[in-house]
């Protein structure tokens, strides 16, 4: 079972912290904008005498939203469609145990998000990583690449859009190419699509629930964490046209009895959140993108792309090796009392050897923090290289 690339260094970091040096944290996808109101009240104002079990598939008049906010993005849904789960992890792990027998395979973009092959791994299924390049923004490889991968034992292809780690959205034609790609194989269609409210392109969004011909191949994976900086209340979903995929599902939903009750009367409360909220969080992110990639790109030998959604983005240092480096950051370095914890990028590929000089970097700090951030990693730089 592989080790998290993202929390593998929060030891050292605790260390740091210890000794004094303020750490900018860069490496979680920890949304620190406000929580809706509307959930907060929901949690100070619980109006339960019992916290009883909730229904295995979750609370109905909390799917009953559900099918109401995606209506909003043009996705037709019943509430039979939705299965509640205990955050998006547990929807990916579950969708992968119902579908995905030992020596099975799936095909992933890489990088990609790490315990996708945690999650796969337990279902005694293979991750076939399929490469895309921070020279090319991480766009989608050609069909032939694809075609390359398929075998007997292929049984899906999965998707984050936007996505974790790189923050890249595949346009509708990407998104056209997968949907041949999975009609013509008949595979699944595994879509993780937790960042749906932070697509910054102005062009139009394509879930995977849009793409016709292939509703029964569709399994979408989802989460509030994000959209409503709800992290902590483990609240997902995995959502599907496929009945039999479902029923599967559901027994292991029975296992685990239910999903958390409070979480869910939070994440119902939440999607009545005001648009004001909605568009403040959009806005917020997309300055602190702009503000982080611009200076990234300013620091001599550091490329970053520009994402496209999502609050991450995959940056390449001029440094021999970015687990170490930053390592060193929080072992051996500071600047004015100040370091930075990223995430190495290594821990995203599954493909031995990459991402090596390439770091994720998680834009969930104010501004001027950010802004800071940079000038620490920008000293790091110059400091770790005159070691040599």
């Amino acid at each position: 079972m592989p080790q998290s690339p993202i929390r593998k260094l929060a030891p050292l970091a605790v260390a740091a912290k210890a000794r004094g040096v303020k750490v900018y944290h860069l490496n979680i996808g920890q949304p620190d904008l406000p929580t809706p109101q509307e959930g907060l009240d929901a949690l100070m104002h619980v109006g339960r005498k019992t916290l009883e079990y909730s229904p295995s598939q979750g609370i109905q008049s909390y799917r009953e939203k559900l099918v109401g906010y995606y209506d909003k993005f043009n996705i037709k849904l019943d509430t039979e469609d939705i299965i509640v789960t205990t955050g998006g992890s547990e929807a990916v792990q579950l969708a992968f145990l119902a579908t995905l027998n030992p020596g099975d395979e799936i095909i992933v973009p890489e990088p990609a998000y790490a315990n996708y092959k945690a999650f796969a791994m337990t279902a005694g299924a293979i991750v076939k990583p399929i490469h895309t390049s921070i020279d090319e923004g991480f766009a989608l490889p050609k069909v032939e690449e694809f075609e390359k991968l398929i075998g007997e034992r292929t049984r899906g292809i999965l998707i984050c859009n936007p996505n974790n780690p790189t923050g890249y959205l595949y346009s509708p034609e990407e998104m056209e190419q997968i949907r041949q790609i999975v009609k013509k194989h008949d595979l699944y269609l595994y879509s993780d699509e937790v960042y749906r409210e932070f697509a910054y392109t102005g062009k139009p969004y394509v879930s995977a629930c849009h793409l016709e011909g292939i509703e029964q191949n569709v399994i979408m994976i989802d989460s509030v964490s994000k959209r409503y900086s709800e992290c902590g209340i483990r609240i997902g979903a995995m959502i599907t046209k496929n009945e039999e995929v479902r029923k599967g599902v559901m027994k292991f939903c029975q296992a685990r009895l239910s999903p958390p009750l409070i979480g869910q009367l939070i994440a119902e409360a939440s999607i009545d959140a005001s648009r004001e909220y909605c568009e403040g969080c959009f806005n917020e992110y997309l300055e602190r993108r702009n503000c982080l990639v611009e200076g990234l790109n300013d620091i001599p030998g550091v490329y970053s792309p520009v994402p496209t959604g999502a609050f991450y983005t995959v940056a390449r240092l001029p440094v021999d090796d970015c687990e170490k480096f930053c390592a060193w950051c929080l072992t051996d370095f500071n600047y004015e009392g100040e370091t930075v914890m990223m995430a190495p990028a290594a821990g995203f590929y599954f493909t031995p050897g990459e991402g090596r000089n390439e770091v994720r970097i998680a834009y969930v700090l104010k501004k001027e923090d950010l802004k800071r951030a940079l000038v620490v990693l920008k000293k790091a730089i110059e400091a770790y290289n005159n070691l040599k």
